[in-house]
C-alpha cells in the first residue's frame, strides 16, 4: 500500500461535501479558499483530531483520563496518518510566572549557566529560579510586583478625624471602627490631615510608630493595614464583597520594593556572568544576549551556551529580535505566540511529523514572512510533512502543492475546487487563483485631512517620546514591522488619550459561551422572537431556546454530552429535539411557513431578502451584509468563528454610528485575498459618512488604498518606536526610505 500520502475518503465534517482527498507527504501542503469554506475542518477537526485521538490512544487508561480529548471525524476512512504537532494561534496565556523565557526553556539553560561558572558561587540551578523559594525574593514571593492600595486618594487634607476625614466605608463618623480609632488616642482627633507630623500619620495609617513597627493599641491596626487585609489578603469578614469590588480601584500594583521588580533574592542576584547578573540578561533583547553570550569563553559553559545561542538565532530569524526573556507571555499577541512555539519545534530532532499551522503569517511584516517560510522549508527538508492554512500569496508560493476549497462558505463551500501547484493555481480560473493574480494599484485620489488629534511625547514601552498628528475623517493606516510600536501607539496611547470617542474593534473573543449568536450579539433575535411571537399570538420567550421554548431534555443545548470515565467524552445529538433546542410546542409555530428553527439556519443574506418588510430587521441583517457576512447563519454560535469574523460581527454593531473614530486591529486577519476588497469598501464607506478609521496593518493592498500612512519603526524593539513616515501611499512609494516602502514599491 502506497504510504507516501494521507488518504482521505468519504469526509462530511462540519459543511464538507462528502469530500475525498489524497495529501501528498514530506512536502508543503497550504490549504486555500474563503474564510469559511471548509479549510480548518479538513486541516484540523479531520487530520489533526484524528492524529491526536489515535496517539492518545496508544497510552493507558489513567494517562488518557487526563489527555485532552478529541472525536472521532465524520470520516468513511482516513489513512497513513503521522504523528501531528499544531501550532496555532491561541495566545500563551500564563500567569504572572510564566514569561518568554519560561515557556521557551531557555530560562533553565541560563539558569544552568549561573550555577556552573556565575561568580560568586550561589548554588545550584534553582536558586536562580524565582520560582524556587531558593531563588525568589522574599517580599514579592518571585512575582516582581506588589500589590499596595492607595489611601491617599480617600483622605481629605481639609478634615479632622472628627470631621470625617477618611471616606471609607468602614470608617465615616459614628461608626464602630471610627469610634475604635478615635477612643485609642493615639492621634489628634481635631487637626486637619495636612497639620499630621509624619508619626501622628503612621499612628492612624498603621497604628505604630512606623509601617511595620509595634501596634500602640489593640483595637487600631491603622487605615492601611486593615485595607490591605481587606483588598489585597481579601479577607472579607469584616465588609460586604460589593464594597470590596467597589474599593479595588484603590489597588495599585507596583515594582517590589526589594527586588525592584528582578524578581530574585539579593543573593542570587549577586552572581554574575560575563559581569551581569541573570536579571540583566533576562531584561536584554535577544540580539543583545547573543553578543553577550560569544563573549563566554569558559569551556564548562561551551555546550549551554552553544544550545543557548542557537534558540536566540532561530528567535531573531523569524523576525522576533526584540522580546526579551523576561517578557510576560500573556503580553504577547497571537502572531508572537504562534512564532514563539513555532521556535520550538525547530530545534526537535524528529522527523516523519506532521507540523499543523493556522495562518503562520498572521501579524508579520512582509519582510518577516519571507524569514518564516524559510523555517517551514526546513522543517520539511527534515523529512515532515507541513500542512499550512493560509491567505498570504509569500506562503502560498512556496507550497509544493495547493488544495483550493470553496467556492464560497458555509453552505456553499465544503467542495475541493482545485489541487495542483501554485503555477496552475493561478491559471485554475478559482476564486483564489484569480485573487492571487491581481496587483492592487495605489488609491488614485486620497482624501486630504482637515483636522488632527495631537498626540504627544509618547513613551509606553518602546516609543521614544513619539508626538505625531492623527487625522480625522480619514483612512489612516499605521504600518510598521512586527514590535516597532505601532500597537503602543495606537491602542495603548491614542485610544487611551481619546477614550470617549474611539471605538477599538479588535480580534478577542466575542462573549463566545455556546449560546451566543450573531442575533443574540447583534441584538435583533428580540425582534425575531417579537415578530414570531405577534403572529402567533403567543409570549415571546416560547421562541427562547434560553428560556420557555428549550427542549425539556437537553435544556436547550441540542446535544447531550456523556462522559466515559476512561474514555473519550461521547457527544450525542438530542433525540428528542434533534439538536434544534426548541420544544415541540415552539416548533410548531411558524412565520411565512418558517419555525423558529428554519429561521434561525438562514444566512444573513437570506434573512435578509426573508423580512425586507421589517425596517428594523433589515437594517441589523444588512450590517452583517456590509461587514462581509453573507454567509454566516443567525443562529451560529460565536465560539465556532475565526478571529477576522468576530472582528466584523463587533464592526456591524457600530455601524451606523457617525462621527466615531474606529481602531481596527489588522482587520484582514483570515480573509481571502477577494474579502479584503470587501473589507477596504466597507471601511471607505464608514469614512464617506464622516467617521474616523484608524487600522493597524501589514497587508500591501490596503496599504494602497489608505487616504493617509503612518510608519513607525525603523525596526522592532529597542531598533523602532520612532515615526519614519506620514503622508500618502503614492508619496511613500515615491520618496519613503523604510523597510516599508521598500515592499510597497516591490508589490506594485
Amino acid at each position: 500500500m502506497n504510504q507516501d500520502k494521507i488518504v482521505i475518503r468519504g469526509l462530511r465534517q462540519n459543511n464538507l461535501k462528502n469530500v475525498s482527498l489524497d495529501i501528498p507527504k514530506g512536502k508543503i501542503v497550504v490549504f486555500t479558499g474563503v474564510s469559511g469554506s471548509g479549510k480548518s475542518s479538513i486541516v484540523f477537526d479531520t487530520i489533526a483530531a484524528e492524529s491526536q485521538r489515535q496517539m492518545n490512544e496508544t497510552y493507558t487508561a489513567f494517562m488518557r483520563g487526563r489527555l485532552p480529548k478529541y472525536e472521532k471525524p465524520k470520516v468513511e476512512r482516513i489513512d497513513n496518518l503521522s504523528a501531528s504537532v499544531i501550532v496555532d494561534q491561541s495566545r500563551l496565556g500564563g500567569n504572572a510566572r510564566s514569561t518568554v523565557g519560561t515557556i521557551s526553556d531557555m530560562y533553565a539553560a541560563l539558569r544552568l549557566l549561573y550555577s556552573r561558572i556565575g561568580e560568586p558561587y550561589v548554588g545550584t540551578a534553582s536558586y536562580f529560579s524565582f520560582n524556587d523559594p531558593n531563588g525568589m525574593c522574599p517580599e514579592c514571593s518571585g512575582i516582581g510586583k506588589v500589590m499596595t492600595v492607595d489611601i491617599e486618594g480617600r483622605i481629605d487634607p481639609e478634615k479632622t478625624w472628627n470631621e470625617g476625614m477618611a471616606d471609607l466605608p468602614a470608617f465615616h463618623v459614628g461608626n464602630w471602627y471610627w469610634k475604635q480609632y478615635a477612643e485609642a488616642g493615639i492621634f489628634p482627633l481635631d487637626k486637619k490631615w495636612k497639620d499630621f507630623t509624619e508619626q501622628e500619620r503612621n499612628h492612624l495609617l498603621y497604628g505604630a510608630d512606623t509601617p511595620d513597627g509595634k501596634r500602640l493599641s489593640k483595637k487600631v491596626d491603622g487605615v492601611s493595614h486593615y485595607l490591605h487585609r481587606m483588598l489585597i489578603n481579601r479577607d472579607t469578614s469584616q465588609l460586604k464583597e460589593a464594597s470590596v469590588k467597589r474599593l479595588m480601584y484603590l489597588v495599585e500594583e507596583k515594582p517590589c520594593p526589594v527586588c525592584r521588580g528582578r524578581r530574585l533574592n539579593a543573593k542570587s542576584l549577586s552572581c554574575k556572568v560575563a559581569g551581569y547578573s541573570i536579571d540583566e540578561l533576562c531584561a536584554m533583547e535577544f540580539t543583545q544576549l547573543v553578543q553577550v553570550l560569544n563573549t563566554i569563553d569558559d569551556p564548562r559553559a561551551a555546550t549551554i551556551v552553544d544550545a543557548l545561542t542557537a534558540s536566540l538565532n532561530r528567535m531573531i530569524d523569524i523576525g522576533l529580535p526584540y522580546l526579551s526573556m523576561d517578557r510576560e507571555s500573556s503580553t504577547l499577541s497571537g502572531g508572537e505566540a504562534q512564532r514563539l512555539k513555532l521556535v520550538r519545534y525547530m530545534g526537535s530532532a524528529l522527523t516523519g511529523m506532521t507540523y499543523i499551522f493556522d495562518e503562520p503569517s498572521t501579524g508579520m511584516h512582509p519582510r518577516d514572512v519571507y524569514r518564516m517560510t524559510r523555517l517551514l522549508q526546513s522543517l520539511r527538508d527534515k523529512g515532515n510533512t507541513v500542512l499550512v492554512v493560509e491567505h498570504d500569496k509569500d506562503v502560498i508560493s512556496i507550497a509544493d502543492e495547493v488544495i483550493d476549497v470553496g467556492p464560497l462558505a458555509g453552505k456553499n463551500g465544503g467542495e475541493i475546487l482545485f489541487q495542483g501547484s501554485y503555477e496552475d493555481l493561478l491559471c485554475s480560473g478559482t476564486r483564489t487563483g484569480n485573487a492571487l493574480k491581481q496587483i492592487t494599484p495605489l488609491k488614485a485620489a486620497p482624501r486630504m485631512p482637515k483636522d488632527f488629534l495631537p498626540v504627544r511625547d509618547a513613551n509606553v514601552h518602546n516609543l521614544k517620546h513619539v508626538s505625531v498628528d492623527i487625522p480625522l475623517n480619514v483612512l489612516t493606516v499605521v504600518t510598521g514591522v512586527a514590535g516597532s510600536g505601532k500597537s503602543s501607539l495606537i491602542r495603548d496611547v491614542f485610544a487611551r488619550q481619546y477614550a470617549d470617542r474611539v471605538v477599538l474593534v479588535d480580534q478577542s473573543p466575542v462573549t463566545a459561551t455556546g449560546r451566543s449568536t450573531p442575533a443574540t450579539f447583534l441584538g435583533f433575535f428580540d425582534e425575531i422572537r417579537k415578530v414570531m411571537a405577534a403572529e402567533n399570538s403567543v409570549d415571546a420567550s416560547l421562541f427562547s431556546f434560553n428560556s420557555k421554548g428549550a427542549c425539556p431534555i437537553c435544556g436547550g443545548r441540542g446535544q447531550i454530552v456523556t462522559e466515559l470515565v476512561f474514555m473519550d467524552p461521547v457527544t450525542t445529538v438530542c433525540e428528542a429535539c434533534e439538536g434544534k433546542r426548541y420544544s415541540d410546542e415552539a416548533l410548531s409555530y411558524r412565520y411565512q411557513g418558517k419555525n423558529i428553527v428554519e429561521i434561525l439556519d438562514m444566512s444573513a443574506g437570506e434573512a435578509c431578502e426573508f423580512f425586507k418588510e421589517n425596517k428594523k430587521l433589515r437594517k441589523a441583517l444588512g450590517a452583517m451584509l456590509e461587514v462581509g457576512l453573507p454567509y454566516l447563519s443567525l443562529g451560529q454560535p460565536l465560539s465556532t468563528l475565526s478571529g477576522g469574523e468576530r472582528q466584523r460581527v463587533k464592526l456591524a454593531k457600530y455601524l451606523d454610528k457617525k462621527g466615531n473614530t474606529y481602531v481596527l486591529d489588522e482587520p484582514t486577519t483570515g480573509l481571502h485575498a477577494s474579502d479584503v476588497q470587501k473589507v477596504m469598501e466597507l471601511l471607505d464607506s464608514l469614512v464617506d459618512r464622516g467617521n474616523t478609521v484608524i487600522v493597524i496593518e501589514h497587508n500591501l493592498d490596503v496599504m494602497k488604498q489608505a487616504d493617509y500612512l503612518i510608519d513607525v519603526g525603523p525596526d522592532g524593539g529597542t531598533a523602532g518606536g520612532q515615526i519614519v513616515f506620514t503622508g500618502t501611499a503614492k508619496e511613500m512609494a515615491e520618496h519613503g526610505n523604510t523597510i516599508t516602502a521598500e515592499y510597497l514599491r516591490n508589490s506594485l
